[in-house]
């Protein structure tokens, strides 16, 4: 059976209630919070996508691969991981069009009417119906 630590679990400590306890250890303890710099990860980034032209090119997972620290039961390593290797690789199968990420085409102009009448149609509650035209083309 534990014994529990008797500054955290009785109820009062020569007169000092645990909530007051707490509160002290946390003002004791919150300016050491800010000194501590912040760990380097050393995870990737989206720098390690590149384009060849036509394509995304998904990253070299091999070289994105880090040593695992973890044992099993201290004698085994557990296998490496590849932090962010699915992450950026479905990134760059989800770019429709590649050509945007290096040279992006320039936004058309406004349309204030369009937009007033959105708004006007939403303070109204009017529903525009939607078109059962679809635009989607059918591959062949």
């Amino acid at each position: 059976m534990r014994t529990p630590l008797p500054f955290f679990s009785t109820p009062r400590v020569s007169g000092v209630s645990r909530v007051k306890r707490m509160a002290m250890i946390a003002v004791m303890l919150a300016p050491l919070s800010g000194c501590m710099p912040k760990p380097s990860l050393g995870l990737p980034d989206a720098s390690v996508l590149s384009y060849d032209g036509k394509q995304i090119v998904p990253p070299d997972c091999d070289a994105l691969e880090r040593h695992s620290l973890v044992r099993e039961a201290g004698i085994q390593r557990r296998p490496d991981i590849a932090f962010g290797c699915a992450t950026y690789t479905n990134l760059a199968a989800q770019i429709a069009r590649p050509a945007d990420l290096v040279s992006p085409l320039p936004l058309g102009p406004a349309d204030a009417a369009v937009a007033a009448s959105a708004v006007r149609r939403y303070e109204t509650g009017t529903i525009t119906p939607i078109d059962t035209q679809s635009t989607m083309v059918q591959p062949k």
